[in-house]
């Protein structure tokens, strides 16, 4: 069986790993202590801080399973490591589109991506289109919104 690896910038993998320690560490022993407080006011079946504090605590586990499993498959890139003419995983990207405005965008991971702060996932639309172009290329992004169209006028590992 074929693990699937998922690729992430290293920035994004130090907030995963200090997300997962912030739940193992910090939330987790908070959710505990909450449930034994809650099992000491009696009757369970009733109890609806320890009803809310389980159902955290199923929360808490589900994220520490997923975030470990992205951790232990993760594909780490460094794009301070790389370089070159052509968009790459980690590559930050200036398009000018059909209104001669300017946009720029770093390819990040899925669980990375963040529109907002120019962060978009390698999967998206935009993303898939300028994956292996150069400078100077011409690409077509096909959105829920329709075709735009975009150059790209560079290319940094930063």
């Amino acid at each position: 069986m074929m693990v699937e690896k998922v690729p992430m910038t290293a920035e994004g993998h130090q907030r995963l790993e200090a997300e997962l320690k912030n739940l193992k560490h910090v939330q987790r022993p908070a959710v505990i202590k909450a449930i034994e407080e809650a099992r000491a006011h009696g009757d369970l079946s009733e109890n609806a801080e320890y009803h809310a504090a389980k159902e955290q605590q199923g929360f808490i586990e589900s994220r520490i399973q997923d975030f470990e499993g992205k951790v232990s498959r993760s594909e780490v890139f460094d794009p301070k490591e790389l370089s070159g003419d052509t968009v790459l995983f980690s590559a930050t990207v200036s398009l000018t589109d059909e209104d001669d405005k300017t946009v720029k965008y770093q390819i990040v991971g899925v669980d990375e991506a963040d529109v907002s702060n120019g962060k978009i996932s390698f999967i998206s639309p935009i993303g898939r289109a300028l994956i292996g172009r150069r400078i100077g290329d011409e690409v077509e992004v096909k959105t829920p919104m329709g075709e735009t169209y975009y150059e790209i006028t560079n290319i940094e590992f930063i």
